[in-house]
């Protein structure tokens, strides 16, 4: 891989960065709409983040370092962003959809890094399809709104002890 896609007076460097932000800004679009905790700013910068760290990881020399050990410590460090966005109050889990995103948002951000564009751009329409496809099948079957153990709508109070903790997608 060129050394170009580090320098800021290439072409290479810029088209990059605007991979990543569209892909980052279309996620968190949707995510910014949805009123959700991740949203535009957010997932731009966990994306561009992520292809900063990778793509210096990249240009290492591999006979003297490990690039991929970097890759390994984003991930780590994502999930612990991502954690924070969990939360859990009165027996429900919320934001766990969003820690998700949040972890996906790393994997564009890493295959813009290792120089794989298309995937990345792939990736950005099936994580936005996966999100917006899995609302409109949960607003045409009312019974997918029923949560893990098909106990009632969301809005619902309380759980189930013997079940624990009422997990919702529904952030």
């Amino acid at each position: 891989m060129q050394l170009d896609f580090l320098n800021p007076q290439s072409a290479v460097f810029w088209v990059r960065i605007g991979v990543t932000l569209l892909c980052g800004g279309v996620i968190g679009m949707e995510r910014q709409l949805r009123g959700k905790p991740a949203g535009i700013r957010t997932s731009i910068l966990i994306c561009f983040g992520t292809y900063i760290f990778v793509a210096l990881a990249a240009a290492l020399d591999p006979n003297r370092l490990d690039p991929s050990r970097v890759l390994g410590q984003v991930v780590t460090g994502i999930g612990f962003i991502g954690a924070g966005v969990i939360m859990s109050k009165e027996g429900s889990v919320k934001g766990v959809t969003s820690a998700a995103v949040i972890w996906v948002l790393a994997g564009i951000g890493a295959a813009i890094g290792l120089d794989r564009l298309e995937l990345a751009v792939a990736f950005t329409a099936v994580t936005v399809g996966v999100l917006l496809g899995v609302e409109f099948l949960e607003t045409t079957f009312q019974k997918l709104r029923r949560g893990v153990h098909g106990r009632g709508l969301p809005s619902e109070e309380g759980s189930d002890p013997e079940c624990g903790p009422r997990v919702m997608d529904q952030e």
